[in-house]
């Protein structure tokens, strides 16, 4: 075998990156991590509040340590890996892919039977968020202003409002205040939060940081220097009310307004990406539309947990690990009515290969009493009762496909 042909390359060294490549060397495969940034943990290693790692691990970890247990998992495997190393080009080739990398020695050309995509997410900017004025210092995404603070040891603000009530967004909050800022409001254009209950109740209660619902920013005041925002409600249709504008002074605007996985290798080699999740269609297996391609973590779709990060990409792995590229799949779409569910992964259930079936769904909306229920291509049904459903958490069903077959659709149904 070449130095540069492996059995198994994984784009990523974060969580999903390492677990994937740790499993499919568990396998038996020859594994390459490929890494643009100088180490592995993504964007672990700037989360250093503590909740981690307590389904995967079954302890309380801080994000530094996660990724360092995920990063020796994946190095006593024996997988390889390469820091700051940037793919240029992917191509699929008749016995695999092959990718043209940038790295600190030069240009490299290396191949693979299989390829698992693990890039994670980036997150919304202030250019894709609808906001009048000028773009001041000040201007910044909630993972910038915790890069300053957690990694560079610098408070970006002393008072400041927050945008998007994303988990990162609730974070900064608590953090910010701990550090000495005012945080003087989180608002939401939703009517209901997007991030954990947990986190808005540690994170924004516990410190009397005020959230406006229905309420989003319009302007930015200031020109080389943000000198405050411009608020206002806004109706069902997300559209500010005229007459509820209030101008609140302060010298930041941090962003939470979302996550977009990071797919550009994905549709440079032809895979399909699914409107509703902004990652690839998968099978149960983790395998994209484009045979021989996996995608796992926030690539496929934005997770909450990092522990059902971890899970999925080691499925993700030791099924590259196990690719054949004769293989012929038999692929059912998975239905469900987007009435209910914002999401579903994955999209199809791979016939020719069932086993254990992990099941990600999002609700579109905050439910009690939940039911939701599989039906199968057989026609029986299986339900799987929830005290509660929300947008802002992802619930996870865990199915024994080749018990019960392919899963055709999944039905949400309350209970009164």
């Amino acid at each position: 075998m070449s130095d540069n042909l492996y059995d198994v390359i994984v784009l990523g060294a974060g969580p999903a990156g390492l677990a994937a490549a740790a499993a499919a060397r568990e396998k038996g495969a020859s594994v390459l991590v490929i890494e643009r940034e100088q180490k592995a943990g993504g964007i672990l290693k700037q989360c250093i509040h503590d909740g981690f790692g307590l389904l995967h691990f079954g302890e309380r970890l801080t994000g530094p340590e996660y990724a360092l247990k995920c990063l020796e998992q994946a190095q006593n495997a024996g997988a390889e890996s390469l820091f700051s190393a940037f793919v240029c080009a992917a191509e699929k080739e008749e016995s695999g892919f092959s990718l043209e990398l940038q790295t600190q020695g030069g240009m490299r050309q290396v191949s693979c039977k299989a390829l698992v995509l693990a890039c994670g997410c980036r997150e919304r900017t202030a250019k894709q968020v609808s906001i009048h004025g000028d773009r001041p210092a000040g201007v910044m995404t909630a993972g910038t202003a915790q890069y300053f603070v957690n990694v560079m040891g610098c408070l970006p603000t002393k008072s400041c409002v927050i945008l998007g009530s994303g988990d990162i967004g609730l974070i900064m909050a608590r953090r910010l205040t701990l550090e000495g800022a005012k945080v003087l409001g989180v608002y939401e254009a939703k009517s209901e939060p997007s991030g954990l209950a947990r986190n808005i109740a540690q994170c924004l209660n516990d410190f009397s940081i005020p959230l406006h619902l229905s309420s989003t920013v319009t302007r930015v005041f200031g020109s080389e220097r943000v000198q405050g925002v411009e608020v206002c409600r806004v109706d069902e249709n997300m559209r500010p009310i005229e007459g509820s504008e209030q101008r609140i002074d302060g010298d930041a605007l941090i962003l939470s307004v979302g996550l977009i996985p990071e797919n550009e290798i994905a549709e440079s080699l032809g895979v399909e990406i699914d409107p509703a999740t902004k990652g690839p269609f998968v099978d149960q297996n983790f395998m994209t539309s484009v045979p021989g391609v996996f995608c796992c973590g926030n690539a496929l779709a934005v997770h909450d947990l990092v522990d059902y990060v971890s899970e999925g990409a080691a499925k993700a792995g030791a099924a590259a690990a196990l690719y054949d590229a004769t293989h012929n799949r038999m692929l059912t779409p998975l239905a469900y009515r987007k009435e209910d569910f914002l999401c579903v992964v994955p999209q199809f259930t791979d016939e020719s290969s069932l086993g254990n079936m992990m099941l990600a769904l999002r609700s579109r909306h905050d439910v009690k009493n939940a039911s939701v229920e599989l039906v199968f291509q057989n026609g029986a049904a299986k339900t799987y009762r929830f005290q509660r459903l929300s947008p802002a958490e992802m619930a996870v069903i865990h199915v024994d496909a080749k018990e019960n077959g392919v899963v055709q659709s999944v039905h949400l149904e309350v209970r009164t």
